[in-house]
């Protein structure tokens, strides 16, 4: 494909970028390799489809799955919050450790579920994008930046000033045409592959960088929102935060050579085709290793003797809230007794399931440690 855009010169004097009409005319460049890696993200999205096959309830695995997204996904951004402190800070048992940016994982998979529940009434548009945007910047950082809406001022990534940026966006007033043929993109019916749509999406998305602030995230939800749409996720499970984090520096480099150079396209798309490999395949192997985990999990359990049942009880629960305290313990299993949860929780930890994490005698903490750790690179 030919460049998307050039820089031009503005009025007050620094130069911005400013979109060629999207879709270019000219046809994405297929080459042997581009199309050998929508091979492969094609098949790998077929087993992520399948992977209700895999695990025995699938509904927890993308409960957790949608936690870790929005813990990396954030973590692009600045965010220090982990997927560890906001699993705590969800339950109330978060610690004086906890950064204050937790919220913002928070607001991320309150936007997540959002767009995708509102997708059932309110086909990908702006108005969508927006009220989306509304929910993730509500209350963090960035809250007085016109949630909502698009940027009314000139924007730019990276340096300290517009002069010395790594890029400057389109100026409000091309900002606004580029938003409207990307929408129209959004549903136009040109016979592109699904994956190839998603990949031109993201990047154009970014390039116009619609908002003051929150477009890393908005433009990453939007992969999963279009996918869903057009019904080639049959479940939210593709997020591409992983792969892009890993490969941060690439991620930037090949955006930025989508803007400028004329294989840029191409570039991009094999990058994110790879991506889309990446995550599929990593998480079609973490439904597996999770459902190895609940089998081995439910034969020890099964061995409590006469406490098996409520044992079987807490331990699914623990799927949906792997940190937990004594109080949360007896609301989970119904145990009224103080000593009768004491005596669970020491059964749990004897067999290896649960790992104190406060080395306290009080308010005692206890982490289903490997379970987490499934979906996470932190060192826990």
């Amino acid at each position: 494909m030919a460049k998307i855009g050039i820089y031009r010169q503005q009025p007050t004097g620094y130069k911005a970028f400013v979109p060629e009409p999207f879709p270019s005319s000219v046809p994405v460049e297929w080459d042997n390799d581009l199309i050998f890696l929508l091979s492969l993200a094609d098949r790998a999205i077929g087993k992520l489809n399948a992977i209700d096959q895999l695990v025995p309830d699938v509904d927890f695995f993308i409960f957790m799955y949608v936690r870790k997204e929005a813990a990396l996904s954030s973590q692009i951004e600045g965010t220090q919050a982990t997927l560890l402190d906001y699993v705590k800070a969800e339950v109330k048992l978060a610690d004086d450790r906890t950064p204050s940016d937790v919220d913002e994982i928070k607001n991320y998979i309150e936007a997540m579920n959002y767009g995708l529940n509102r997708l059932g009434t309110l086909p990908l548009s702006w108005r969508l994008v927006k009220e989306i945007h509304a929910k993730l910047l509500k209350g963090v950082r960035g809250e007085h930046k016109t949630p909502g809406e698009f940027r009314r001022s000139q924007n730019w990534i990276g340096g300290p000033t517009i002069e010395t940026a790594v890029f400057v966006p389109p100026p409000p007033h091309e900002m606004q045409e580029a938003a409207s043929d990307l929408e129209k993109f959004f549903h136009d019916a040109t016979k592109l592959p699904p994956l190839i749509k998603a990949g031109l999406i993201h990047a154009q998305f970014e390039t116009i960088h619609p908002f003051l602030d929150g477009n890393g995230r908005t433009g990453r939800l939007l992969i999963t929102f279009y996918l869903c749409q057009e019904k080639i996720l049959m479940r939210p499970l593709l997020y591409l935060s992983e792969f892009f984090k890993k490969n941060r520096r690439d991620y930037y480099d090949k955006l930025n050579d989508y803007r400028f150079s004329e294989k840029g396209t191409r570039d991009w798309l094999k990058f994110f085709l790879e991506g889309v490999r990446f995550v599929s395949e990593e998480a079609v192997t973490v439904a597996k290793n999770i459902t190895k985990l609940h089998q081995e999990n439910v034969r020890i359990v099964s061995g409590f003797g006469r406490n098996a049942e409520t044992a079987l009880k807490f331990l699914n629960a623990l799927y949906r809230k792997p940190v937990v305290d004594a109080a949360l313990i007896g609301k989970m299993t119904g145990i009224t007794s103080k000593a009768n949860v004491s005596a669970l929780i020491e059964k749990f930890v004897k067999a290896g399931i649960l790992y104190e994490i406060t080395g306290k005698a009080r308010y005692r903490r206890f982490l289903y440690r490997d379970y987490v750790r499934r979906f996470s690179d932190e060192k826990i």
